[in-house]
């Protein structure tokens, strides 16, 4: 087969980062949805809110198990079924979600929100589907746009709580689920995108591009940086512990607050109103500003912008340990941990992907993902356990450590001065 021209390969890039970001729109409702009511669902079902940050935990420990095998599998076949795979995981999660509802299954639960976190390996593969054909100059920018995209999936998952509980109860669905049929929609509205629209596929066109030597940059990219890379996946999963820790147990703080704030006689509407609301603030500000955190890791370079993102996350733990008794000031902390975790991470998969071969590039992807969602899901057990003794505040204090181990070992993300992005 023939090496497309450049202009080809521009074109095809555009179109990839296209469908890309309509396939992050749509995954996105089910990781918005799941992120509201996992933990919810998993403390009214086992009685016990210690038990709740296990909901997070089996999204990321789902999401933790599959990232490397998706990454092989994309390597051999291409993103295409990558991504595919992906998505069928989640519908057949969510179906096991509203059964274990029904059936008021706590192990069922967790099955369900395991197998829809494997769904979500494959959104955040995505990212770097998006770095494939990008030219170095704009690799942050593209990988930022579909990153971006999730923001519309992924605010419009918590605010459908309310619809969907009317939806929900009126085909007789169990509560708290209702949101999780749109969900449902949007998960096979976005297998057909990829089975259908992601042509080339985006990773195997790449190999054949590098195996053809065509290029400027192709003996520039053959370089290898293992300490940089080491660093950029340790600043990614650390970054994402501190982000999944907090917010895993938003939900549940809130939900006291609420009950503090109606005499011990909030609704569930009451709840599901505030956590709703906090959690679509929260997922816009992980994603909505990503594409100009994109381009300032073009501009500024990668290890400044992963920088930044530690100052915002800083910001919103400091928000989390002194104002944690006011919704405003819970919105404003979930809303800079979003931001700290957009820059942080955008920024870092950026780095993770320039620092590594296009030999090694893939199988690094895939344990950077999987290393980041293992983290997370220890992150987000333990968060329950520092939110039983130590309550919301002492969470953040606890996060923190790993925000300034980030900044004292950012030394050795640098890449050389060969890079013009270090």
């Amino acid at each position: 087969m023939t090496v497309p021209s450049a202009a080809e390969q521009r074109a095809v890039q555009r179109r990839t980062v296209s469908v890309l970001s309509a396939g992050q729109v749509l995954g996105g409702i089910a990781f918005g949805a799941t992120v509201s009511l996992g933990a919810l669902l998993a403390a009214d079902i086992s009685g016990d809110d210690a038990l709740s940050g296990l909901a997070t935990a089996s999204v990321t420990l789902g999401a933790a198990l599959c990232a490397i095998p998706l990454a092989r599998l994309a390597t051999k076949l291409g993103r295409r079924r990558a991504l595919t795979l992906g998505n069928l995981f989640a519908l057949v999660g969510i179906g096991i979600v509203i059964s274990a509802a029904a059936v008021r299954s706590f192990p069922l639960l967790l099955v369900g929100i395991v197998l829809i976190g494997a769904g979500n390996a494959g959104n955040l593969q995505s990212r770097f589907a998006a770095t494939d054909l990008a030219s170095p100059r704009h690799r942050g920018r593209d990988l930022s746009v579909v990153v971006w995209a999730t923001t519309v999936g992924g605010v419009a998952g918590p605010l459908l709580l309310g619809p969907g509980e009317i939806v929900g109860q009126a085909i007789g669905m169990p509560p708290q689920t209702g949101s999780y049929l749109f969900s449902l929609v949007a998960q096979v509205a976005a297998l057909v995108l990829y089975l259908v629209a992601l042509r080339p596929d985006p990773l195997l066109l790449a190999q054949r591009i590098l195996a053809a030597g065509v290029g400027k940059t192709a003996v520039k990219e053959r370089r290898d940086h293992p300490v940089a890379a080491r660093y950029a996946m340790f600043a990614i999963a650390a970054s994402h512990v501190v982000m999944a820790s907090v917010m895993a147990m938003t939900p549940i703080h809130l939900a006291h607050m609420a009950h503090s704030t109606h005499g011990g006689h909030a609704t569930p509407a009451d709840i599901s109103t505030l956590v709703g609301v906090t959690i679509a603030m929260h997922v816009a500000g992980m994603y909505a500003l990503s594409p100009l955190f994109g381009i300032l890791a073009d501009r500024w370079g990668r290890l400044r912008v992963v920088l930044l993102g530690q100052g915002l996350l800083a910001g919103a733990l400091l928000f989390a340990i002194t104002v944690n008794d006011q919704a405003w000031g819970v919105m404003v902390a979930l809303i800079l941990l979003g931001l700290g975790w957009s820059a942080a991470t955008v920024a870092g998969a950026a780095l993770l992907t320039e620092a590594t071969t296009p030999a090694l590039r893939t199988r690094r992807q895939g344990r950077s993902d999987s290393l980041m969602s293992f983290s997370a899901a220890g992150g987000a057990v333990l968060a329950g356990i520092i939110l039983s003794n130590f309550q919301y505040g002492g969470l953040a204090v606890a996060a923190s450590v790993l925000v300034v181990a980030i900044a004292v070992l950012s030394p050795l993300g640098r890449l050389g001065s060969h890079t013009p992005h270090a």
